[in-house]
């Protein structure tokens, strides 16, 4: 089996794609319905639908699941230090940086300068992401 940030990865490029499937409908519904005679109106909306789709998705399915599509896919949840699942607060704080999908790289690079295991905002939120498997 795969490691647990092998998987992690994988489930982030499932979520991409899921996300990215709404976002197209999304704006597709946006542009009709405020510019129904454009064309290529449709890429317009691109930069206010990605961050409010992508956070939104993030932080009511961790927080109401646990786990995205792409961490079930992957046997993976996300729980607080505690072994309780996590709050809404933490699961904003924790998904900040995925609102435009590059920042989370900085997030991951940030947390293994300082030697830790884990996101820097995984840390900052006391979350972890566990296998399910085991």
């Amino acid at each position: 089996m795969a490691s647990v940030f092998t998987r992690r990865v994988l489930a982030y490029v499932i979520d991409f794609f899921v996300v990215s499937a709404f976002m197209w409908i999304v704006s597709y519904l946006l542009s009709l319905i405020i510019n129904p005679y454009g064309s290529f109106q449709i890429y317009t909306y691109f930069p206010y639908v990605v961050p409010v789709l992508g956070l939104l998705y993030f932080v009511v399915l961790e927080k109401s699941k646990g786990s995205t599509v792409g961490k079930s896919l992957m046997y993976l949840r996300v729980i607080s230090r505690n072994g309780r699942r996590i709050s809404w607060i933490q699961s904003i704080v924790r998904n900040l940086t995925k609102i435009f999908w590059f920042p989370v790289i900085f997030d991951w690079a940030i947390g293994k300068i300082l030697k830790r295991s884990d996101r820097i905002f995984g840390i900052f939120t006391k979350t972890i992401v566990v296998n399910e498997i085991e």
